[in-house]
């Protein structure tokens, strides 16, 4: 029951963030860019053919077939064994749905629909499936640091004894 929820809050986070793709590709692309909060952020259209701030540019088909791979081997992760939902259960679940997000966009487009521009910092135009993506690593990351300082701090009361 646990694989059906999660595959279902996938597809729900996947299709949300087509919604905003092709929101994007209607409004935004005709005008190229609208200032949500002058000197702080925009919305601004731009069309990514590579990975992350530009790496890989031009390399569609490499990184849709290395999205394709991680996501299958995610997937393989989560379902194969009986797991407890956990921060590393939900990490990596969003990650997927942000992966699958963008993996969409490589294969029915050919490029990745971009369109956050954070203007207080020189950052990457990035958009909803890249958050996911991001934040869920990072907090992926810090969770499993979290675990083995737990399992450390065990080992030593262990022993201790």
């Amino acid at each position: 029951m646990l694989q059906v929820i999660t595959l279902i809050i996938i597809a729900v986070l996947v299709a949300i963030d087509q919604l905003i793709k092709l929101l994007v590709i209607e409004h935004l692309e005709p005008i190229g860019s609208l200032t949500l909060i002058d000197g702080f952020i925009r919305l601004k259209y731009a069309e990514n053919t590579g990975a992350a701030f530009g790496s890989f540019s031009g390399r569609t088909s490499f990184l849709s077939i290395f999205t394709f791979v991680i996501i299958i081997l995610a997937l393989i992760y989560l379902f194969v064994k009986k797991r407890k939902v956990d921060a590393e259960y939900i990490c990596i679940s969003l990650i997927v749905a942000g992966g699958l997000g963008n993996l969409v966009d490589r294969v029915f487009r050919g490029f990745v629909v971009d369109y956050i521009e954070p203007l207080f910092i020189d950052f990457a135009i990035f958009n909803f499936a890249d958050i996911l993506v991001t934040c869920s690593c990072i907090v992926l990351v810090i969770w499993l640091i979290y675990q083995i300082y737990r399992e450390a701090k065990n080992e030593k009361g262990k022993n201790d004894e």
